[in-house]
């Protein structure tokens, strides 16, 4: 028997707790495509409108926090989006500027990845897995 979930899920969204919200909203409206669709001082809301999740991002000591979370920072946090063709988008990103963080790399379980890192600190890792036929090949871009 099959159960029925409790809540249909239509969006999924990460809230980050930032100091700067203009330059996170900046750096990921440019280099990720992302768009505003709110805002508002200490806060902004993106979308891209495809797979990718939501982003809130609000300032740190926002009132809207819950109090004992309210001077925390979004540390900590990796934000990782699946992708295909990696080459070509760790390209992209450099060519436009984008410290790469950790260079193109590929882990012996077949996960290739690599990492910028947003104004406010914000870890964005970018995957694409190898073919299954490709995971024995070792480590190494």
């Amino acid at each position: 028997m099959t159960e029925t979930p409790a809540v249909r899920i239509t969006v999924s969204t990460v809230s980050l707790t930032v100091d700067d919200v203009s330059a996170s909203r900046r750096f990921f409206t440019a280099h990720l495509g992302y768009k505003e669709i709110a805002a508002a001082d200490g806060f902004a809301s993106l979308t891209r409108g495809d797979a990718a999740v939501d982003i809130v991002l609000l300032r740190r000591g926002t009132e809207v926090l819950p109090a004992d979370r309210r001077d925390r920072h979004a540390a900590g946090i990796v934000l990782a989006f699946t992708v295909t063709g990696i080459e070509g988008e760790e390209r992209r990103l450099r060519e436009r500027g984008v410290t790469i963080t950790m260079p193109l790399r590929k882990e012996p379980w077949g996960e290739r990845l690599f990492q910028v890192t947003d104004p406010n600190g914000i870890v964005v890792r970018f995957v694409e897995w190898a073919a299954p036929d490709e995971v024995g090949e070792g480590a190494g871009a």
